[in-house]
């Protein structure tokens, strides 16, 4: 989503961060490429490591994002949503740092 709509997730860049667009880029660009290299034996190490970086750095704007989202006026099942996947994050970066563990 972060190439189809960029807006939601522009709204949650800090502020202090300029190029709001091309952060939005970058972040989806370095999910999808920590997401690739976890399939390959060869990179799987070093693709843990980031993507549980990746996750613990992109963890506040989940945050935030939820916090727009329940002072927002949509609905009800997307404000539960938007709760719900906060606690996913935590086996996401589990995930990532035991596959940086992991031996080869």
């Amino acid at each position: 989503m972060h190439f189809v709509r960029p807006q939601p997730y522009e709204r949650i860049v800090p502020p202090v961060l300029p190029r709001r667009r091309e952060l939005v880029y970058v972040s989806g660009a370095c999910e999808l490429a920590c997401a690739a290299a976890l399939m390959l034996p060869r990179t799987r190490r070093l693709a843990g490591l980031a993507s549980a970086g990746l996750l613990v750095a992109i963890l506040p704007a989940n945050v935030q994002m939820a916090a727009d989202l329940m002072r927002s006026r949509k609905s009800t099942p997307v404000k539960i949503a938007s709760l719900v996947r906060l606690p996913l994050q935590w086996p996401m970066i589990r995930t990532g740092w035991r596959a940086y563990r992991s031996p080869r």
